[in-house]
């Protein structure tokens, strides 16, 4: 990291707080965001790399994954999971605190030494990505390439732009949920609208008419959706015009 003005650091840091925040109204997509958080913190900071690792409630028990990183290294962006209790990201995600390290490699909580032999990573700051209700998501990580002695300020900043991340995380989440609940409403009355078309008017039943459906959608690789409104598409277009 390169020595700067308090001013400077604290402008730089309110400018990636508000990059990340026009992320919460917009249209990215959550892989997207998480990109954008690491690389605008990065750029900000100036360490060698930032990751951002994600709390997988879908795992039984948790796990927290690596999901987004600025770093081209395949020694760093290669699959990577642990559970709640290993490393340094568990340490974080558990404590609901940072955690500052001088030297990866001394510290014993820190288990990937080799890859960080291989890529030259010093000192680093792991911040819990935090929601209002203290609830912990994810962490962020920051490595520097050379000793560094990560200041209070920039461990407050760094907490700023983290609990920043996770209310943008948990907007584009819910976005996406939301977008999802609602096509798939959409889709079901589609299909519900094909069905009473094919039971008026080629005597079906209801289970007739969707297995019709599913059959036409298999044989024609289509989604059931698409198939539907072709059928709604046909009947508006040949129906006969009322007198």
């Amino acid at each position: 990291m390169m020595e700067k003005q308090p001013t400077e650091t604290y402008d730089e840091y309110i400018k990636a707080l508000t990059d990340i925040s026009q992320a919460i109204t917009s249209d990215l997509y959550i892989e997207d965001l998480l990109k954008l958080i690491v690389m605008v913190t990065a750029k900000v900071t100036g360490v060698e790399i930032c990751s951002l690792w994600i709390i997988d409630k879908n795992e039984k028990p948790p796990k927290i994954r690596l999901k987004a990183t600025q770093s081209i290294s395949p020694e760093y962006i290669k699959d990577r999971t642990l559970n709640l209790d290993e490393g340094v990201v568990g340490y974080v995600a558990t404590n609901k605190e940072p955690l500052i390290l001088d030297d990866v490699l001394k510290a014993e909580r820190f288990k990937e030494k080799e890859m960080a032999k291989k890529l030259g990573l010093v000192s680093m700051v792991g911040i819990p990505l935090k929601t209002k209700e203290e609830k912990v998501i994810g962490v962020l990580n920051c490595f520097t390439a050379s000793p560094y002695e990560f200041s209070e300020t920039e461990v407050n900043l760094l907490t700023a732009v983290a609990n920043q991340s996770a209310v943008a995380i948990l907007n584009t989440e819910l976005m996406v949920k939301t977008r999802v609940i609602q096509e798939e409403l959409e889709a079901r009355k589609k299909v519900e609208q094909a069905k009473e078309i094919l039971m008026s008017q080629r005597d079906m039943t209801g289970d007739e008419a969707f297995g019709w459906l599913r059959k036409k959608s298999m044989d024609s690789r289509k989604s059931l959706r698409e198939v539907a409104e072709a059928i709604i598409l046909s009947n508006e277009l040949f129906s006969k015009p009322e007198k």
